[in-house]
């Protein structure tokens, strides 16, 4: 693209700062990738502004924006990213969202497995975008003690409970540690992670955290674990890519997305045996971890801040010079 083109791009995001959460960190860091060629403003809907392209990111929690952006400029480009509520739940029974996939003259999802969820007609106008983070040296291996981090807001998609079923698994082993990051957005898992804490001393629930102190965590960690119902992209596993950090995840289609079909850190949703059998697997066999490790770290490359914004500003590019 052009440095001399400089259109002015709304970024609709259903959460802002306040949230901090994968919505917001995904149209911030588009914003600032944007920024040397296109004038950006970041809002949680569409107010009327003229403006060249719409990117919304959520089909029906953003779908407002999206039809009254195609009703009032239906030759003008319009970006809906799909998030794992939308590919795992939202487009196959609610109808702003089905609507939305129409409107879109592009969609967007953050891992290569997106595509299979759209009917046909739909993929013609997709094209995966992976979210990226700064690469940082890895920890040290484990030497007497195996750091294993959850980061994730307690909420149901993310099934935080299986995590904490398999730390109260492992109870005993004092070689291994679990610390979980997260807002209590249901107060019922707020209060059995306070629960699992009283009774799992090598638990520990930190609530929210800041985002750099959070990556610090991810970077320290052996092992990242995911334990997600669906994801559309999960940052906290490109992040482990990016940090070093091994993972173990729920096999899903998201997380299948960002890892591949043959990783070896998989377990069943929701399996909270297996998840504790493979953390200690991970502590007691030295030469699994490094095998999780080197299988995460092949991914990395997807996960790059320049090939994100390669894709991105090729997506923008095409999306203005294509006639509609």
């Amino acid at each position: 693209m052009s440095s001399k083109i400089r259109p002015l791009i709304s970024i609709v995001s259903p959460a802002l700062a306040a949230a901090n959460n994968g919505n917001w960190h995904t149209a911030l860091r588009w914003s600032r990738m944007l920024a040397g060629n296109c004038r950006t403003a970041i809002s949680t809907e569409w107010n009327g502004q003229d403006i060249a392209v719409l990117i919304a990111l959520h089909a029906r929690r953003s779908a407002a924006s999206i039809d009254a952006f195609a009703r009032a400029h239906p030759q003008r480009p319009l970006i809906v990213v799909l998030t794992g509520t939308d590919l795992y739940r939202d487009i196959r029974s609610d109808a702003s969202a089905q609507r939305s996939l129409q409107q879109a003259t592009h969609l967007v999802v953050l891992q290569d497995q997106g595509p299979d969820e759209l009917r046909p007609e739909l993929r013609a106008k997709c094209r995966v975008i992976y979210q990226s983070a700064p690469r940082l040296k890895a920890g040290p291996p484990p030497k007497r003690v195996l750091r294993v981090v959850q980061v994730a807001h307690l909420r149901d998609e993310k099934d935080p409970e299986t995590f904490m079923r398999a730390a109260a698994r492992l109870r005993q082993r004092s070689d291994i540690r679990f610390v979980h990051i997260g807002d209590a957005l249901d107060p019922e898992l707020g209060a059995a992670a306070r629960r699992t804490q009283s009774e799992c001393p090598r638990y520990r629930w930190l609530g929210a955290l800041p985002r750099p102190k959070t990556r610090q965590h991810i970077q320290r960690a052996h092992l990242l674990v995911s334990t997600s119902r669906m994801e559309g992209g999960a940052h906290v596993i490109l992040e482990a890519a990016q940090s070093g950090t091994a993972v173990l995840a729920s096999r899903i289609a998201g997380n299948v997305g960002m890892l591949g079909p043959g990783y070896a850190g998989y377990f069943d949703l929701g399996d909270d045996a297996a998840l504790a059998g493979l953390i200690a697997r991970a502590r007691d066999d030295v030469k699994f971890l490094g095998a999780l490790r080197e299988q995460t770290l092949a991914r990395a490359g997807r996960f790059e801040p320049g090939e994100e914004k390669r894709r991105l500003l090729d997506l923008i590019q095409t999306a203005l010079e294509t006639p509609r």
